[in-house]
């Protein structure tokens, strides 16, 4: 089935969303118990952690770690956001820099200034976006940035999201209670979906959709830790409590090439596959045989695919025994701990 569908629905009781590009499952988002991302807490600082720089939080749903504080003591009530999900038993990663984020919109508190998404090129497309922005937010304090989404959309959407995104941060900054409390909840699967998959695309909302439109046999594929590549060649994923493993193998190819061909496969198929089963934090890769002066190539294959992936990963480097590290923002939990 070509063309892109969104598709909303539930799994397992609960709340998903789930992206289809020509036939293909793209993304997958599902609800889970853990707080969301995004989540607005008035935390009350505990306890800090010496020789990390850091400090444990109490907030309605546990505790939290913040890094880097400084000036704050214990009993100091402050405003915290949710950066992504945490480890078993650890606690919830918060910022101080928070963000109130829509389709079009980001309302940046603690960062002034007026700001256009760099994939805008068109100086009238700027232009235009930098009236809308200066009418909307006038002399208000946080600052903004406006979303690739904005070329071309409607001036009075982007209009609205300004306006509601700059009243909920005037809100939160006027606080002043002296209890932890959760002021905002992260948003949700379907929510999601709309705020960040923004390119044209067809809607589907009715329930049972996921069966009908071939997630479900997706989700089966997904389970399993072999991604096919073509030629026959493909990779494993395998999550251990350290660290995410990937094996790239040949396959029946015994080319010269065949270790480059398959290394590059991997690279351009790696985002997805990670995306797809909400795979985070210390990335191994166990590449196919290469010569060293293909190395740098890999890396930039790598690089430019994982440019288009809208979770954080840094690329770390090469390791003495010939593997690829990779560092990858926990933003999600992994598929296995959300359906068991």
């Amino acid at each position: 089935m070509k063309g892109r569908s969104i598709l909303l629905d539930h799994l397992d009781g609960r709340e998903a969303a789930a992206l289809m590009v020509d036939g293909q499952l793209e993304d997958l988002l599902i609800d889970a118990d853990l707080p969301r991302p995004g989540t607005v807490y008035r935390a009350v600082a505990d306890r800090p952690v010496k020789g990390q720089g850091g400090m444990f939080l109490k907030t309605p749903d546990g505790a939290a770690f913040l890094r880097q504080v400084k000036g704050l003591s214990p009993g100091q009530h402050l405003l915290v956001q949710v950066t992504g999900y945490a480890e078993p038993g650890k606690a919830l990663p918060v910022t101080q820099k928070l963000l109130f984020k829509s389709r079009y919109a980001i309302v940046t508190p603690d960062a002034p200034g007026r700001n256009i998404s760099r994939s805008i090129k068109d100086e009238a497309e700027r232009d235009r976006l930098l009236e809308i922005a200066h009418d909307i937010m006038g002399d208000a304090e946080p600052g903004l940035i406006l979303r690739s989404s904005c070329m071309g959309a409607d001036e009075d959407a982007i209009g609205e999201d300004i306006a509601q995104m700059l009243d909920l941060a005037t809100q939160i900054a006027a606080d002043d209670a002296d209890k932890m409390d959760l002021l905002v909840e992260g948003d949700g699967p379907h929510t999601l979906a709309w705020r960040d998959w923004t390119d044209p695309a067809e809607v589907v909302r009715n329930n049972g959709c996921f069966a009908d439109h071939g997630v479900l046999d997706a989700l089966d594929r997904v389970r399993r830790a072999e991604v096919p590549l073509v030629g026959g060649a493909g990779f494993f994923v395998e999550p251990t409590r350290a660290l995410v493993a990937v094996d790239v193998n040949t396959g029946t190819d015994a080319s010269l090439a065949a270790g480059i061909k398959a290394n590059l496969a991997c690279a351009e198929a790696l985002p997805r596959a990670l995306r797809l089963r909400g795979l985070g934090g210390q990335i191994v890769l166990d590449l196919a045989p290469m010569p060293k002066k293909e190395r740098r190539g890999f890396e930039t294959a790598l690089r430019h695919s994982f440019r288009g992936d809208d979770i954080d990963t840094a690329l770390v480097g090469w390791t003495p025994l010939g593997h690829f590290e990779l560092q990858r923002k926990r933003a999600r939990l992994p598929l296995t701990e959300v359906l068991g």
